[in-house]
């Protein structure tokens, strides 16, 4: 997988995940097994942080060799240490085992994203 490719895989993975958020952050909650959340505005205010992800991915995706920051510090560090996040938080504190989806998802990401930009650096 080119670069370019995992930046536009990232950013509709984090589309995907921010308009529910943004927009029914309390049927979401539901849909993994979450408590609701308190205040709402918390969980919609996750959403709008992974769409400003997604629309840097696609920015970054337009032009990615003078876009590496960028896939550093989403691909690499927010996926990354999200995926550590909720690891911890699922064993810590017996968060949803949903919760784990997430973590896979984020880690292979952020590993991937990783990767790629060693290898072509």
């Amino acid at each position: 997988m080119k670069l370019r490719s995992l930046a536009l895989v990232c950013g509709v993975y984090d589309l995907l995940l921010g308009l529910p958020m943004l927009l029914a952050p309390v049927l979401v909650a539901r849909a993994f097994g979450a408590p609701e959340p308190l205040p709402v505005v918390n969980a919609q205010l996750n959403g709008v942080f992974a769409l400003a992800l997604a629309l840097g991915y696609f920015w970054a995706a337009r032009d990615v060799a003078a876009r590496r920051g960028y896939l550093w510090a989403a691909g690499v560090f927010a996926k990354g240490l999200g995926a550590i996040v909720f690891l911890v938080d699922h064993f810590a504190n017996g968060s949803p085992a949903s919760f784990l989806l997430f973590a896979a998802c984020d880690g292979t990401l952020a590993l991937a994203t990783l990767w790629l930009l060693v290898r072509r650096g």
